[in-house]
C-alpha cells in the first residue's frame, strides 16, 4: 500500500462516519461490506456514468448474496455515495483502491473481484476504462492471473445474451 504525503488528513476531513460501512473520520476505514460495495461502484463509475443495469446489478448483489446478509441494505445509497465522493477527490482513485485493499479481508477478495466483474459485464460489453479498473483491482487485491481469468470468464459467461 502506497501512502501519499498529506493525503490521509485532507481526505479524511471530506468523509463522515457512518454505520455499517461509512468511512471513519481520520482513517478512511470502512467495513468489509463497504469495501466490496466500493469495488462495484468503482467499476460502474469507471466511465463516469453509472447505468441502470450497473446500479441494478449492485442492488441485486447486496440484496441476495450471503456476504451481505448482515448489511443494512438501506445504507447502500449512502455507502455508494461515499465512494463516489471519495473518487471525486484529488487522489480519488488511489484513495479508493487503498480503502478497498484495507477493508476487504483476504478471504473475500475473490468475491469482491467477482462482483466487480459482474458489474463491468452488466451492460453486455466491458469498456476499456472498466478493464483498466479491473486490472488495478486485481493488483491491489493481490489476485493471481489464473484466478482472475477464471472469475472474468465466469462473469462474461453469465452476462451473455443472444
Amino acid at each position: 500500500m502506497v501512502k501519499k504525503a498529506g493525503a490521509g488528513k485532507t481526505k479524511s476531513k471530506a468523509k463522515s462516519g457512518g454505520q455499517n460501512g461509512g468511512a471513519a473520520r481520520g482513517s478512511l476505514a470502512v467495513s468489509h461490506h463497504a469495501g466490496i460495495i466500493y469495488t462495484m461502484v468503482l467499476v460502474a463509475a469507471s466511465d463516469r456514468e453509472m447505468t441502470d443495469r450497473e446500479m441494478s446489478s449492485i442492488g441485486q448483489d447486496v440484496l441476495h448474496l450471503p456476504v451481505f446478509e448482515d448489511f443494512d441494505q438501506n445504507r447502500l445509497p449512502a455507502v455508494a455515495g461515499e465512494c463516489a465522493e471519495l473518487l471525486d477527490s484529488e487522489n480519488g482513485l488511489d484513495d479508493v483502491l487503498d480503502v478497498i485493499a484495507r477493508a476487504v479481508p483476504e478471504r473475500l477478495r475473490e468475491t469482491a473481484y467477482a462482483l466487480a466483474c459482474e458489474v463491468a459485464a452488466a451492460d453486455g460489453k466491458v469498456s476499456q476504462e472498466a478493464s483498466r479498473i479491473l486490472e488495478l483491482l486485481r493488483h491491489r487485491l493481490s489476485l493471481g492471473r489464473l484466478v482472475s481469468a477464471a472469475i472474468e470468464r465466469g462473469a462474461r459467461a453469465r452476462a451473455m445474451r443472444l
